[in-house]
């Protein structure tokens, strides 16, 4: 896996924005896996300034969302589809019809499950996935002790995770749901590129246990070093545990700009 150090998260947002940018100009009806929280946010608001200045398109392009809350309705504020449309899809320019997403709300949960994976597969497969990553190490919402080979499906929140996400629902842990759709390690794996976005102190743990840890299902996040592309980004902040920070820096210094992340 490549490890790209940035000074700031909105250094880190430029830097895989720039690499979507690129994509669509490659592909313009690639399909791209999105996530939410604060972490991405400046990838996103990034993205949609190029749109806004013209310089890259997308009006073909599609989106995938990465997980959802069970048992919220699609309308709710602060489901993941809500969130989505806020935060991606109206910046950018994108309609609802270009959505992929689990429906949290279906009365068969499993199904639902399966019936997003296959959709997956069928719409050709993600062809740049970012991510986040818990203090725990977790991606998406695979919690610690995830199969690392497994398919989209339906997870218990660790009060932790709960606890992280109340600040969604007004600082009431009661309200956060606990149970979630998410895609799955082994689905997660399947998308062409993936990037990994970290920032802030408080993600150093589990930035060092992902990159330069044994892979283990206790850090979910490892899994991408089984990946034949798959890119972490960082800021100075969550790459302070690092032991090979100084060679990372050496390495993406001397890259041929052409490369790309």
């Amino acid at each position: 896996m490549e490890v790209v150090i940035v000074p700031d998260a909105k250094a880190g947002g430029a830097l895989i924005a720039g690499a979507m940018a690129d994509l669509l100009r490659r592909t313009p009806d690639a399909l791209l896996g999105v996530a939410t929280g604060s972490t991405p946010l400046p990838v996103y608001e990034a993205l949609a300034a190029q749109v806004r200045s013209g310089s890259v398109d997308t009006s073909r392009a599609r989106i995938a969302q990465l997980d959802e809350y069970v048992g919220l309705p699609a309308d709710h504020p602060e489901s993941y589809r809500s969130v989505l449309r806020r935060e991606v899809l109206e910046p950018l320019g994108i309609g609802m019809d270009a959505f992929m997403g689990p429906d949290g709300a279906a009365e068969d949960v499993q199904a639902a499950c399966e019936a997003y994976d296959r959709a997956l597969a069928e719409a050709g497969g993600v062809d740049l996935q970012l991510l986040g990553i818990g203090t725990d190490g977790h991606i998406g919402f695979n919690e610690q002790c995830s199969s690392l080979v497994s398919r989209t499906r339906i997870k218990t929140l660790t009060e932790q995770t709960r606890a992280d996400n109340a600040r969604f629902f007004g600082g009431a842990v009661d309200q956060v749901p606990h149970h979630v759709i998410t895609q799955g390690i082994g689905t997660i794996l399947e998308a062409r590129h993936l990037v990994l976005l970290a920032t802030g102190e408080s993600k150093a743990d589990a930035i060092a246990a992902t990159v330069e840890g044994p892979l283990a299902a206790v850090c979910p996040a490892s899994a991408l070093q089984m990946h034949p592309h798959a890119t972490v980004v960082v800021d100075e902040a969550a790459a302070s545990k690092l032991k090979l920070a100084d060679y990372f820096r050496r390495t993406y210094a001397s890259k041929p700009d052409w490369q790309g992340i």
